[in-house]
């Protein structure tokens, strides 16, 4: 395929800091935008501080991974000279963001009214914790905050009087930065359709309710409450869930009856497939299947818990699969990345940015096209390394 990629000649003001921000121009740039990353000269985004080790500058890995290919442009939007730059840029662009508190960019005239009143058809999109109005929107947001406000703390652990359990990693900034990324791409599509703009507000809390989507709509209409089902799995099966084996954990989903028989058959555990006190039967042997509903999940628990702590979790994995159940070992992180690597198991399209004298590697985008070149990809600016290029252009066309 082409290596034009498909936001080539889309240019991006991004006055983000953090993760969520930094998440959304972080995907316009991979696409082809080009993103000026908008820093205050003393000392920029935050995650610049953020190192892991001697070596790395004023561009940590954690910096790299959200801002490869970006340009960074070190100007104080307090004083005047700093805002009427960037307006005077906005003229130029497509797309702008922020993720201020509401009400903050007002004060320095880069509000969606204020830029849209130098283009028109601006794609402006505001990223915060709460959204721009309400009683909240002024409140300051991280995401555990956001997680034990919204429920999901109380979503995670195994039993209702546990003490609440965050995700374990900032999985509310990460969605609201592709929900921003979505939004603005869908924004862009309008704008080549019809010639508008838009204004978007996209929030940490909203992502978080995109998260729980199918949790939150089930309360909205039916009052259900979710309940805490530790390392079970969403359907409810009786064998949607983790066990421990002689050798670690596996994570097993033998949700449908046909599912369950083949575990069952696997693990000599066959009459429970005719045990009506155990499952009930008459939805297990109906056409057309469905979920497997457990009548008595202590009893499952005990029979299931029981077999897989005689069994290795490697061996297990290997068995289930080849016979049809989804099943994985339980493993860390660096574990699957060390895995998988080679791409013999699966497609991971890692992807190198060069910084310095070290080479920054990511795991992706998400997503590839298929017959998508590798080119070279750039890593991440120093503090203010455009601004005097910028700066420049912006002189020479006024």
């Amino acid at each position: 395929m082409s290596t034009k990629l498909p936001l080539t000649g889309i240019r991006v003001l991004d006055l983000s800091h953090v993760i969520a921000g930094p998440m959304a121009s972080f995907y316009l740039a991979q696409l082809g935008a080009e993103v000026i990353k908008i820093e205050a000269p003393a000392g920029g985004d935050v995650m610049r501080t953020s190192k892991a080790g001697s070596g790395e500058g004023d561009t940590p890995t954690g910096f790299v991974a959200l801002n490869a290919g970006k340009k960074s442009l070190a100007i104080d939007i307090r004083e005047p000279e700093g805002h009427e730059a960037l307006r005077a840029l906005a003229a130029k662009a497509d797309v702008f963001i922020e993720n201020f508190r509401p009400g903050v960019v007002a004060r320095y005239g880069l509000d969606y009214e204020s830029i849209k009143a130098v283009k028109p058809d601006i794609v402006y999109c505001s990223i915060s914790g709460y959204g721009q109005s309400g009683e909240w929107s002024g409140r300051g947001a991280y995401d555990h905050v956001v997680q034990a406000l919204t429920g999901m703390m109380m979503m995670s652990g195994d039993t209702p009087d546990a003490p609440p359990l965050k995700v374990g990693f900032p999985v509310i900034d990460v969605a609201a930065g592709l929900l921003g990324a979505l939004s603005i791409v869908s924004a862009l599509h309008q704008r080549t359709r019809d010639g508008t703009g838009a204004c978007i507000d996209a929030s940490m809390v909203q992502a978080s309710m995109t998260l729980m989507y199918p949790n939150a709509s089930a309360f909205l209409t039916q009052r259900v409450e979710p309940q805490r089902v530790g390392n079970r799995g969403y359907t409810g099966s009786p064998t949607a869930d983790t066990y421990r084996c002689n050798d670690g954990w596996l994570s097993t989903a033998a949700n449908t009856p046909a599912q369950f028989r083949r575990l069952t058959a696997v693990l000599g555990l066959e009459r429970l497939c005719e045990d009506g006190n155990a499952i009930d039967l008459e939805a297990f042997n109906a056409p057309g299947g469905g979920f497997v509903v457990a009548r008595d999940m202590a009893y499952l628990r005990t029979q299931f818990n029981t077999a897989f702590a005689q069994r290795s979790a490697r061996d297990m994995e290997g068995q289930l699969n080849a016979a049809g159940v989804p099943a994985a070992r339980v493993r860390k992180l660096g574990e699957f990345l060390d895995e998988v690597q080679d791409g013999s198991r699966l497609p991971l399209p890692i992807r190198h940015y060069p910084q310095g004298d070290r080479t920054v590697r990511t795991p992706g985008i998400g997503f590839k096209y298929l017959g998508e070149d590798a080119p070279r990809r750039e890593g991440a600016p120093s503090l203010g390394q455009h601004t005097e290029t910028l700066l420049r252009e912006l002189s020479e066309k006024t």
